[in-house]
């Protein structure tokens, strides 16, 4: 049996350092495995693999009954287990992924985020990825010969003469599969012809499309503004230093920030290193992997979700053999295995989805990011329009170098803004619930005339977000979550779009009171096209969105439609409200720009504000006037008001002194405690016994809860919280609230809650929903 050694967190310093070093003389291994346990493993390391083991490479070993995947995370020579200690059985890569710096960032992940090295590991490198993969190969067959007896090749065997005759007729060679249609074996009889010496038979690498996910090379000529060029020159002499340098980009839409990120990865290539650009959603890739490609070449790797598992192989084998320089990608992309890093660019680095909510660790790309350039001697420059609060806060306190764009490019003007009460209109109207508002339908009509096109947005899929009963109120609810069920008007169905479950046809009558009084309420990106679609029937209308984009050509072949001028009105959420940039979008409209700004949550308002700023500058990018029709029910609220003005200063001034009255981030290191279970009372006594097991605070601290979760039940389970903040006043570098956190829960031992109760804790969340 394998014996549980010591944690991974007293082998860290014997394994620091020493990724690179090959032990020839060691006899065992001590392996992380991807488990929620911080024990390691000690195994014995074969005669044939002693040379090529070492500390940071991946194993196949036995672990109970199943051969997993594991990390080595210490060699030695000598084993004080006197019992029987089991065989590493293979590696699972044919060269070492990880080097000394890559090691040390994810040793820094473990500890930060009190996560198992083994299941970092897991989350830095899965295990369907290897070095090792060989993509799959097809048989090509060519005409070679007629033979010395065509004609009594037909008589006798005519499926071979058919197919001779096919290949003659082609001057390229066919894949053997292509030939089907004429035999119904024609592998077996192109090698027959084969050996006849009339085909020409060869096996072909049949290397994955990856193309699909860029649009083609976008070349455009960079002739640099004074602005941009002063920027270039503050941050061209860090580059080739070796030495870390974090800088915040703070430029207004449309300033030219691309344009920056690409002269910048060229520096860092042209002095033999490599580049690392980070992008929150996959909707931005296909426009700005064009654009490198353009400039750059079949050396920019694309990395994201979307790619098709034989995508992601070979993707992965060609960055492990340092065959990509550049690798542009979603959060997981911070961990590329790129050697000689120089540069990470995390575009748009206040949106929330680089953060990773489950499964642990819960890192955050950006904050990686930082660590990685950190430890590694590289630049990282975080850029966006409308910057995260704490990074904002950071560059204030002089932790990040300040670098400003205030104009847009060329001479490309700020759109005009028009914001429109909803609820004067509705009265106006005497229309209840009504989505277009006149001036908006009055917009859309100028700019389709003019021959222009349209962005809208409306932040939330499906059709409605509510099925109520008119005569007792009752709300269709998903059965696994504390949620209401979206009404999908594609598929006719009800969705949860937390747990996925669906009821395939809407009810007839009131679950509760059995009235037919059933009404949809509210608005979805389905319904909205519906109007537009009836409103404006000559215009080409398409939705982006969740459920219109399952895979990542359909993205892309609707991205570069619009961009084409085949599209006149784009519709969709959040995914196309920044980055993407269409010289003939001169309008943009936001359908309802209240929504999610009355969550309880204190991130709410900066959300609803980046998202508004950023929607408004998809508009009038380029030489073209622009327009922006903000629809709202909440007109004088400070964040639809300061969005509006498109004054940044002003509304993150008042957001810092709310967050610094009420001690949250940027103002204080905060930690969420989550307890979940199928049994409520369970659940709730866990949290008690949680709370009360916990030191007491100490000075600068302050713990909330136990409470319920806003929302209470997600996925059949209940939830619970504690939230600790600690102020940066008093801890200036998180590290009194880290010792705090491993004081009360340390590696080496196991929290018990008694019942099906579990505890997850998530380091700087985004969210307390």
């Amino acid at each position: 049996m394998c014996r549980a050694v010591k944690s991974v967190l007293l082998l860290i310093a014997v394994a620091s350092g020493v990724a690179d070093q090959l032990f020839s003389s060691v006899m065992f291994a001590d392996v992380a495995f991807p488990i929620s346990s911080y024990q390691t493993f000690t195994y014995r390391i074969p005669t044939e693999l002693r040379n090529q083991l070492a500390v940071g490479m991946r194993v196949r070993a036995p672990l109970g009954r199943r051969n997993l995947t594991g990390l080595v995370v210490a060699c030695r020579q000598q084993s004080d287990f006197a019992g029987k200690i089991r065989s590493i059985k293979s590696l699972v890569d044919d060269l070492q992924v990880m080097d000394d710096h890559l090691w040390e960032l994810l040793n820094w992940l473990s500890r930060y985020y009190l996560t198992p090295i083994g299941q970092v590991a897991k989350t830095a490198f899965p295990a369907s990825l290897t070095t090792s993969y060989q993509p799959p190969s097809q048989l090509l067959a060519a005409f070679k010969s007629w033979g010395s007896d065509f004609e009594t090749l037909q008589k006798r065997k005519p499926a071979q003469a058919r197919l001779l005759q096919q290949l003659a007729d082609h001057a390229e060679r066919l894949p053997v599969t292509s030939l089907s249609g004429l035999a119904s074996n024609p592998r077996g009889l192109c090698r027959k012809l084969a050996d006849q010496g009339l085909v020409e038979l060869t096996e072909q690498i049949k290397l994955p499309d990856a193309t699909g996910f860029s649009f083609a090379p976008i070349d455009k000529e960079i002739d640099f503004s004074p602005a941009q060029q002063a920027i270039l020159d503050k941050i061209s002499p860090h580059l080739d230093t070796g030495e870390f340098h974090a800088a915040l980009l703070h430029g207004v839409t449309g300033s030219g920030k691309t344009e920056i990120y690409i002269e910048l990865v060229r520096q860092v290539l042209e002095q033999g290193q490599t580049a690392i650009m980070l992008l929150p959603e996959i909707a931005l890739t296909p426009q700005i992997a064009g654009r490198f490609r353009a400039v750059f070449g079949e050396t920019v790797a694309l990395w994201h979700s979307k790619l098709t598992q034989s995508a992601r192989a070979w993707t992965w084998r060609q960055i492990c053999a340092g065959s990509f320089k550049v690798v542009i990608g979603a959060r997981s992309a911070i961990f590329a295995p790129v050697r000689n890093l120089g540069l990470i660019v995390v575009d748009e680095e206040q949106e929330q989805s680089y953060k990773q909510e489950s499964p642990a660790p819960r890192y955050h790309a950006r904050d990686v990011a930082l660590m990685r350039g950190k430890i590694s001697g590289a630049t990282v420059l975080l850029a966006s329009a409308t910057p995260s609060l704490e990074s904002y806060y950071n560059q204030l306190q002089g932790k990040l170098d300040y670098l400003y764009l205030g104009e847009r490019y060329g001479r490309a003007s700020y759109p005009q803004v028009h914001v429109v009460d909803m609820n004067s209109e509705q009265e106006e109207t005497g229309k209840a619930g009504l989505v277009i508002s006149g001036l908006l339908q009055d917009k859309i009509n100028q700019r389709l005339g003019a021959g222009e096109q349209v962005i809208l947005l409306q932040n939330r899929r499906g059709y409605s977000p509510l099925l109520r009963c008119g005569d007792c109120g009752e709300v269709v609810m998903c059965p696994h979550c504390q949620l209401t069920l979206t009404y999908h008007r594609t598929h006719d169905n009800l969705q949860c779009h937390f747990c996925g479950f669906t009821r395939r046809q809407p009810p007839q009558f009131c679950d509760e009171c059995q009235g037919n009084d059933l009404r949809l309420l509210g608005t979805g990106t389905q319904k909205v096209e519906d109007l537009l679609q009836s409103t404006f029937p000559a215009a080409r209308i398409a939705r982006l969105d969740l459920d219109s984009t399952r895979t990542g050509t359909q993205l892309t072949s609707t991205l570069e439609a619009f961009g084409q001028g085949k599209i006149d009105i784009l519709l969709g959420t959040q995914m196309i409200a920044k980055g993407l940039d269409f010289e003939n979008a001169t309008l943009v409209g936001i359908i309802n720009a209240d929504t999610g700004m009355f969550l309880p949550d204190f991130r709410a308002g900066e959300r609803v504000f980046q998202l508004v700023y950023q929607s408004a500058g998809r508009a009038g990018r380029h030489q073209k006037p622009g327009e922006v029709v903000v629809q709202t029910y909440n007109p004088d609220n400070p964040v639809i008001k300061q969005a509006t003005r498109l004054d940044l200063k002003q509304y993150y001034n008042i957001a810092l002194s709310e967050r610094q009255e009420l001690q949250y981030p940027p103002f204080s290191w905060i930690v969420r405690m989550e307890l979940y279970g199928p049994d409520n009372n369970q659940v709730t006594r866990g949290a008690a016994r949680v709370r009360k097991s916990l030191a007491a605070a100490e000075k600068g601290m302050e713990i909330l809860g136990p409470a319920p979760c806003y929302r209470e039940k997600l996925r059949n389970n209940y939830r619970w919280q504690i939230v600790i903040k600690s102020s940066k006043s008093q801890d200036p570098n998180g590290n009194r609230l880290h010792e705090y956190l491993h004081r009360n829960f340390p590696p080496d031992r196991d929290f018990k809650i008694p019942g099906r109760v579990r505890l997850q804790i998530d380091i700087d969340p985004v969210s307390l929903l």
